[in-house]
């Protein structure tokens, strides 16, 4: 799939730097073949160590990520950071481990697809874009949904009005000016 191809889609999500998390010479060779022939820039990084140097000093845009790998951490780890650390870059689990324990795993550390191998080159450049772009949209979401309150703000009967902080929810307060017992909403 040719460089314009795969950034003519209407994608919105900006993907030019992808980060392999894989310790097989061939599967990063074939991958690598596939993503900058669709003019991607790769980093490889074989293990846990690796790949947290790579995630923090090469910004990668997206990451494929082994579960099994050379070192003490697994994929399922190395993913757990990196969602940790930055939510908004997209992380496949790309893996020959086809188990459905291991997706509902994957799913709970934060990856944003599980894709088996082998995989074919137009399928996987297919799903970096549609994953990008659900990242990218779910990204836009959390940030225009708008922030929990900070204060509560409600009236007595008399007109008196409160504004008090979110610890306060269910309590009750005595008004100033009637003196009435006046119970703070639960609910803004």
């Amino acid at each position: 799939m040719a460089l314009d191809t795969f950034q003519s889609a209407h994608s919105q999500a900006v993907v030019h730097r992808i980060l392999i998390v894989d310790d097989e010479d061939a599967v990063v060779e074939s991958l690598s073949a596939i993503l900058e022939g669709a003019g991607l820039d790769v980093v490889v990084a074989r293990d846990g160590g690796q790949a947290h140097s790579a995630f923090t000093m090469r910004q990668p845009d997206f990451v494929l990520c082994d579960l099994k790998l050379a070192g003490n951490e697994t994929g399922f780890e190395i993913c757990e950071r990196f969602k940790q650390a930055n939510r908004r870059i997209p992380v496949v689990i790309l893996t020959a481990i086809d188990l459905p324990r291991a997706r509902r795993l994957a799913e709970r550390v934060g990856a944003d697809d599980y894709l088996t191998k082998p995989i074919d080159g137009d399928h996987l450049l297919a799903r970096i874009r549609e994953v990008a772009d659900a990242v990218w949209r779910r990204s836009l979401s959390e940030d225009s949904a708008p922030a929990s309150p900070q204060s509560i703000r409600f009236a007595c009967r008399c007109g008196k009005r409160f504004k008090v902080s979110e610890q306060h929810r269910g309590k009750t307060l005595t008004c100033p000016n009637c003196g009435e017992p006046v119970i703070v909403p639960r609910h803004a």
